[in-house]
């Protein structure tokens, strides 16, 4: 079992950071959702006023002749009145509503890589504890949110500040002016506003997605231990690999000694090394190499073919070069056919006069 005790220091590994993912724990900030959904929002507004002020405007006005001229009003013209301030909301709002909630998909979309998980709505009862409730009100992270919240509201009145104090003079004037004229002057000076918050905000967001990807990074961090343990889990036991790699060498020795009887000569230099070639004409294209070996695997070869008869020839450098460059069960590349087919021919004309 890990120390829990055990500083965590290493990254987070793909498996973790999988695991995770599948418990709705990804990486976002939400800062950058509020600031883009904010810069959008105000563009739009500002693109879409016309519309937004000719709906309103007809509106208000075709309420001020209904007052002027109705000296009761019924259920049907309640309804008519409610019919006409749905649609109205309709025109101004909901472009601007649907504008807001695309944005905010696509920017949750875009942070979170298209994630969809319901594993994070379950509910948690460590949440409901008091005491997880005040650690994380003192914890780093709860002290961040609190300085971004702060820092917020003093740059959002600050900039409402000094908007309104540059333009305090022309607030007086508006007395002498229309409707229009006013209306006008009183939204430049919010889209102003809005246009320094908007900055303001954006780069609050900066610094946010920053710590956040640090805060994120650091809570996935791992100890060595549980790397260690997680290795273990997906890769296997280190001691228990190398068991099984020894015992496939081993398997595979034993096959390999077992094919040493079916040579037809053996190459050796003089004890370090040893090759087993053997060639049917019928079935392979070129000879094979059904054994090799070193140091005490290469005497053991020897051995074996002194005691079934089989050839054995030195040959320094056409050994240490067929026990590097040729596997086992493999064919002789073309670069070794004639020194190995002098070899053979050799071996072939020493077989021959055994017979005769």
């Amino acid at each position: 079992m890990p120390d829990s005790s055990e500083e965590k220091t290493e990254k987070a590994t793909p498996k973790k950071r999988s695991d995770q993912r599948k418990e709705g724990n990804v990486f976002q900030s939400k800062e950058i959702l509020i600031a883009a959904s904010l810069v959008v929002t105000f563009v739009s507004f500002r693109f879409l006023y016309p519309i937004i002020e000719s709906a309103l405007s007809d509106n208000i006005k075709s309420f001020f002749r209904l007052a002027g001229s109705m000296d009761v009003i019924n259920d049907s013209d309640l309804s008519q009145l409610f019919i006409s301030g749905i649609i109205t909301f309709a025109i101004a709002a909901v472009p601007l509503l649907l504008i807001a909630s695309i944005i905010a998909v696509i920017v949750t979309v875009a942070q979170t890589r298209g994630l969809v998980t319901f594993k994070s709505l379950r509910p948690k009862f460590s949440r409901m504890n008091p005491m997880s409730g005040l650690k994380n009100m003192v914890s780093l992270k709860g002290m961040v949110e609190l300085l971004k919240s702060i820092i917020k509201i003093v740059i959002l009145f600050y900039i409402i500040y000094l908007t309104i104090g540059g333009e305090i003079n022309k607030i007086p004037k508006m007395i002498d002016m229309s409707v229009g004229e006013s209306v006008s002057v009183i939204g430049q000076l919010i889209w102003d506003i809005a246009l320094k918050i908007m900055i303001a905000f954006a780069f609050v967001a900066g610094f946010d997605f920053l710590y956040q990807k640090w805060s994120y990074e650091k809570q996935l961090r791992m100890t060595k231990q549980e790397v260690k343990e997680e290795y273990k889990m997906t890769e296997g036991d280190p001691k228990i690999k190398g068991q099984i790699k020894q015992k496939q060498r081993e398997m595979s020795r034993q096959r390999m000694m077992q094919a040493v009887p079916e040579a037809n000569v053996v190459i050796r230099n003089p004890t370090h090394y040893a090759v087993a070639l053997k060639y049917d004409h019928d079935k392979n294209r070129a000879p094979i190499v059904v054994a090799k070996g070193e140091d005490f695997m290469a005497l053991k070869i020897i051995e074996i073919a002194e005691e079934h008869n089989i050839v054995i020839m030195e040959n320094k450098p056409l050994a240490r070069a067929l026990y590097a460059e040729v596997g086992i069960d493999m064919e002789i590349p073309p670069e070794f056919y004639n020194p190995v087919a002098e070899v053979l021919a050799y071996v072939y004309s020493l077989n021959e006069k055994e017979l005769n």
